[in-house]
């Protein structure tokens, strides 16, 4: 995996969250980063499944999971799974501090029902 795939380790983040649960006061599960534009989208066992849509939305195939103490990327266009990948720009993953499911506030207490099976 290099940037000759579209990948740019240049680009931070857009957030500490998904961008778009956030404009809207929604929450997630896990969250993804795309390691081509930096969007922050939440996982397909979240609700609403933002990285996925970003995906579609614009062919960036490379996620690396924005979790702390994971460096794994998604390749969704090969649907395939590398364990490492090239190092990309700060920061690394959301807050340690911010909890899974999150933000903190915006969780409901039912929330392990909505998760996918």
């Amino acid at each position: 995996m290099t940037s000759d795939n579209g990948i740019d380790p240049s680009v931070p983040p857009s957030g500490s969250g998904c961008a778009e649960c956030d404009a809207v006061g929604g929450w997630w599960f896990h969250l993804r980063r795309c390691a081509t534009c930096g969007h922050v989208g939440c996982c397909d066992s979240s609700p609403a499944k933002h990285a996925t849509a970003h995906f579609r939305d614009t062919g960036h195939p490379f996620v690396q999971s924005f979790e702390p103490g994971e460096e794994w990327f998604w390749d969704y266009a090969k649907n395939e799974m590398y364990e490492s990948g090239p190092e990309l720009a700060p920061p690394v993953s959301h807050p340690a501090d911010q909890p899974a499911p999150g933000p903190a506030g915006r969780v409901p207490d039912d929330w392990a029902k909505t998760l996918r099976a």
